[in-house]
C-alpha cells in the first residue's frame, strides 16, 4: 500500500494532497513547483500569467515589481499573494504550449519521479512593468492569460481559475490514511529489533538491507553484513518508520501551512476531526452531491444557482452507493489477486521442479557418461587382449624358429666337424667304407636348409590398426538435440528421382530427408494409388528409405508419395512421382514355385522334367489387366508326349497335367491335334500338332477377358476360354520327353491368320 501513499513528484508520503481533475493526487507544495516544459525556441518564460479573477490594480502591480518572484511567475495562490513575498515556489507560473488544455513534460534526472521542475528564470528587463501596464490598461471584465497545471502521471493539463490551487479539492481521506500509516510505522519502528542478535532482548535495528530484507543492529551489520564483496552492492536503509527511511519522511498528516482547499483541515495533534466544510462557503457543511460535477456541495451552492439545474442527490445515499460500487469492483480485483497469488505459488513450485529436474538430468548425464566411459574401458581391455595375444603369438613363433634353427645348426656343425676329421684320415679303404653314407648325410643336411628356412616367419610389425576418428567425432558432436531444436514433426522427404525406377510390373522408390534437418524420424509411410487415378493406399511403413512394390499392373501409370513421422506426429507429403510400368512383360520360369521334378536351365528360360509324369512350372510374372503375349519353343519332342500350355492361379496343383483342376486354363497338344482343358473338361479338338522346332504362342487379353493359342503363328482354334477374371500366371506342364524354351517381352501379334476349325 505504501506506493499508493507516495506523491509522484517528491516520492515521499503525501502532504496536504489535492485531487486533480484527472483524479490523480499530488502534494500541495509539489503542485506549486511542477510545470510544463518551455519550448526550446523561447529563451525566457512568457509574460506574467495572472490568476483568473479581478485584474490587480496598478499600485499592487508596482508594489510587486521589485520582488524577484513577481518578475518571473504569476501567483497561483491568492492567499500567498496577499501575504506578499511568500514562498517563491508558490509564485511559479505555468506555460501551456497550446490552447487545448494539454501540456508537454520532459523527465528530469534531478526529479525523484521524472517530473520536470522549472527553476526561476529572470524575466527580460521591463517585463514586470510591461505586464503591470498591460494589466492596468485591460478593459474591465477582460480575463488575463490563463495558468495551467500538468499532472505528473497522465501529463494532462488543467487550467486554474481565479482561486488558483485553492480551486482543487483536498483529499481528506488520503490525508487521514497517510496519518494512520505514519503512526503505524512509528509504532513498528519503535518495535524494530535486530533479527540476528544473540542478546535477549535484541538490540534496536539500525539499518534494513533491502536485498536481504533483514534488520541489523550496528554490531551485527559489521559482523554479518560487511560493506565488501557481494554485500557491497546491497542498499542499506534506515528501519521502517525512522526519518530517512523509504516513505518515512514528509511531516505529519495535518501539517503544511499554505492555502489548502477550502476549510477542511487535517487531524491536529490531540484534537478530533472536524466536519468538512464547503470550499466555496466556509461556514456551510457538505450536505448534497452534484452528480453532474461529481463533487459534494452545500445548501448555499444550490441556492446561488451554480448547481441549481444539476442533478443533485443526498450525500449519504451517494456515499453508500459509491461504497457499494467500490466494494463490487474490489471483488473483481480480489479474484485477480487470488489468481496472482496462486500463479506465484505455481511459479515457486516451478522453480522447485526446475531445480529437481536439473539435478535429475545432471545425475542422468553423469550416469550416461559413466556408462560410455565403462563401455570404452571394456572395449579397451578387449583390444589390449587382442594385442597381447598377437604379441604372444609372434613371440612363440620366433622362439620356435630359434629353437629349431639352433638344433639344425648344432647338428650341421657336428656333422661338419666329423667330416673334417674323416677327411684328415689317410686310410683309403676305411674312408671309402663310410664315404657314401657321409656324402648322403651331408646332402640331406644341406637339403634341410631349404629356401625360406633362414627367413623369419613373422614380422616385428603389428598388423593392427585402430580407427578411433569416427568415435572421437561422435564424442565431439555429443550434445542435447532437444535443447537446440524443439522436436516437431519431420519435414518433407525428398524423392531421389535418379534412384526411382520400374521393372516389368514392379516399381522401386527411394527418398531421403533434407539436409540440416534436426528433427528425429521414426519411420516413413509410402502411399500408392491403384494405377487408374484412384485413392492412395499405404503400401509400406518402416524405417528404410528404399522400397520395391511388386505385383502391379502392366502398362499402367501409378502415382506415389511418401511422408515421415515421429513422436510429435506425421509430417507433410512429398511431391508426387509418376511411374509407368512396362508395356510388355519380361519373365522367366519360377524355380521357387516349380515342382521338384522340373529342371530349369538357360537362366530359368528353358524347362524339362525328370519324371515320365506331367509336372507344372509357373512364370515369375502375374497378370490382372492388359494384353500379354509370350511364346514357347519346342526344343525336344520324343515319343509323342502331350505338353500343356496356358495360365494358372498361383495355387494350382503341380503334380498332374495343367488344366485338370479348376485353377488352370490350358491347351494340351500332341503331334497331330490339340484340346482345350479346364476342370478336366476336354473341348474343341483341333487338328494340327507340334514337333521339334514348333512354336506355341499364348495370347492373354484381360481387356476382353479371353485366352487364345497359336501354333507356328497360326491361331489354333477359336478363343479357348472367355469371361476369365482375376490374377493369372503363365503356366506349362510337361514330362521328360519334352524340353521347351520361353520367349517373353514380345509385342502382341498384329496379323492373325484364320484359325483352324475344330473337328467337333
Amino acid at each position: 500500500m505504501e506506493e499508493e501513499l507516495k506523491c509522484p513528484v517528491c516520492g515521499s508520503l503525501f502532504r496536504e494532497p489535492i485531487i486533480l481533475p484527472c483524479s490523480h493526487n499530488v502534494c500541495l507544495p509539489c503542485a506549486r513547483t511542477i510545470a510544463v516544459q518551455t519550448p526550446e525556441s523561447e529563451q525566457h518564460l512568457p509574460p506574467l500569467l495572472h490568476p483568473r479573477g479581478p485584474a490587480p490594480t496598478a499600485a499592487n502591480a508596482a508594489a510587486a515589481a521589485p520582488g524577484a518572484a513577481a518578475g518571473s511567475a504569476a501567483c497561483l495562490d491568492p492567499e500567498v499573494a496577499a501575504g506578499g513575498g511568500g514562498d517563491h515556489a508558490d509564485k511559479l507560473s505555468l506555460h501551456s504550449e497550446t490552447d487545448s488544455g494539454y501540456g508537454s513534460y520532459t523527465p528530469s534526472l534531478k526529479s525523484p519521479n521524472g517530473v520536470r521542475v522549472l527553476p526561476l528564470v529572470p524575466a527580460p528587463p521591463g517585463a514586470a512593468a510591461a505586464a503591470a501596464a498591460a494589466a492596468a490598461a485591460a478593459p474591465r471584465g477582460a480575463g488575463p492569460a490563463s495558468s495551467s497545471l500538468t499532472c505528473p502521471q497522465c501529463h494532462r493539463s488543467a487550467s486554474l481559475d481565479q482561486r488558483g490551487l485553492r480551486g482543487f479539492q483536498r483529499n481528506r481521506l488520503l490525508e487521514a490514511i497517510v496519518q494512520r500509516y505514519q503512526q503505524g510505522r512509528a509504532a513498528a519502528a519503535a518495535a524494530a529489533k535486530c533479527q540476528l542478535c544473540d542478546r535477549s532482548p535484541p538490540e534496536p535495528a539500525a539499518v534494513l538491507c533491502e536485498q536481504c530484507e533483514v534488520l541489523y543492529c550496528a554490531a551485527c551489520q559489521l559482523r554479518c553484513h560487511p560493506a565488501r564483496g557481494p554485500f557491497a552492492k546491497h542498499r542499506l536503509a534506515p528501519p521502517p518508520g525512522q526519518p530517512g527511511a523509504p516513505g518515512g519522511g514528509g511531516g505529519d498528516g495535518g501539517g503544511g501551512g499554505g492555502g489548502g482547499s477550502g476549510g477542511g483541515s487535517g487531524k491536529g495533534a490531540g484534537g478530533g476531526r472536524k466536519l468538512p466544510t464547503c470550499a466555496e462557503h466556509d461556514l456551510e457543511n457538505y450536505s448534497m452531491y452534484c452528480v453532474s460535477c461529481r463533487s459534494p456541495v452545500c445548501y448555499q451552492c444550490l441556492e446561488e444557482g451554480k448547481h441549481g439545474k444539476h442533478d443533485v442527490k443526498a450525500l449519504g445515499a451517494m456515499w453508500k452507493q459509491h461504497k457499494a460500487q467500490l466494494s463490487q469492483a474490489l471483488n473483481g480485483v480480489s479474484d485477480k489477486a487470488k489468481e496472482a497469488k496462486e500463479f506465484l505459488v505455481q511459479l515457486k513450485n516451478l522453480l522447485q521442479q526446475i531445480q529437481e529436474n536439473g539435478l535429475d538430468y545432471e545425475a542422468c548425464l553423469v550416469a550416461q557418461c559413466d556408462a560410455l566411459v565403462d563401455a570404452l574401458t571394456r572395449q579397451k581391455a578387449k583390444l589390449l587382449t587382442k594385442v597381447t595375444k598377437e604379441r604372444e603369438h609372434k613371440l612363440k613363433v620366433v622362439w620356435d624358429q630359434i629353437n629349431h634353427c639352433t638344433l639344425k645348426l648344432r647338428q650341421s656343425t657336428g656333422l661338419m666337424e666329423y667330416c673334417l676329421e674323416v677327411i684328415k684320415e689317410n686310410d683309403p679303404s676305411g674312408f671309402l667304407q663310410i664315404s657314401d653314407a657321409l656324402i648322403k648325410r651331408v646332402q640331406l643336411s644341406q637339403e634341410q636348409w631349404v629356401k625360406g628356412a633362414l627367413e623369419p616367419k613373422v614380422s616385428a610389425e603389428f598388423d593392427l590398426t585402430l580407427d578411433s576418428e569416427p568415435l572421437l567425432q561422435s564424442i565431439h558432436q555429443l550434445d542435447f538435440i532437444q535443447m537446440k531444436f524443439p522436436v516437431t514433426v519431420p519435414p518433407v522427404p525428398l524423392l531421389q528421382l535418379e534412384k526411382c525406377c520400374t521393372r516389368n510390373n514392379s516399381v522401386t522408390l527411394a527418398w531421403r530427408m533434407p539436409p540440416l534437418s534436426h528433427n528425429p524420424v521414426e519411420g516413413y509411410i509410402l502411399e500408392l494409388d491403384d494405377g487408374d487415378g484412384g485413392q492412395f493406399r499405404e503400401v509400406y511403413v518402416g524405417k528404410e528409405t528404399l522400397c520395391t512394390i511388386d505385383g502391379l499392373h502392366f502398362n499402367s501409370t501409378y502415382n506415389a508419395r511418401v511422408k515421415a513421422f515421429n513422436s510429435s506426429g506425421v509430417g507433410p507429403y512429398s511431391k508426387t512421382v509418376i511411374l509407368q510400368t512396362s508395356d510388355v512383360a519380361w519373365f522367366t520360369f519360377d524355380p521357387s514355385s516349380a515342382h521338384r521334378d522340373i529342371v530349369l536351365s538357360n537362366d530359368n528360360q528353358t524347362a524339362t522334367c525328370n519324371s515320365y509324369d506331367d509336372r507344372v512350372v509357373l512364370g515369375t510374372a502375374a497378370f490382372s489387366k492388359g494384353v500379354h503375349y509370350w511364346e514357347l519353343h519346342v526344343d525336344r519332342y520324343d515319343n509323342h508326349p502331350d505338353p500343356a500350355f496356358g495360365i494358372a492361379r498361383i495355387n494350382v496343383v503341380k503334380d498332374m497335367m495343367l488344366g485338370k483342376d479348376d485353377k488352370a486354363w490350358a491347351m494340351y497338344v500332341d503331334n497331330n491335334r490339340s484340346w482345350f482343358m479346364h476342370c478336366n473338361s476336354h473341348t474343341n479338338r483341333t487338328e494340327g500338332g507340334v514337333s521339334k522346332g514348333a512354336t506355341v504362342g499364348v495370347l492373354l487379353d484381360l481387356n476382353k477377358h479371353n485366352l487364345t493359342f497359336y501354333i507356328n503363328g497360326q491361331q489354333q482354334g477359336p478363343p479357348a476360354f472367355e469371361n476369365i477374371e482375376g490374377v493369372f500366371m503363365p503356366a506349362l506342364s510337361l514330362n521328360r520327353n519334352v524340353q521347351v524354351t520361353l520367349h517373353t517381352g514380345l509385342e502382341v501379334p498384329q496379323c492373325v491368320k484364320q484359325p483352324k476349325l475344330p473337328n467337333n
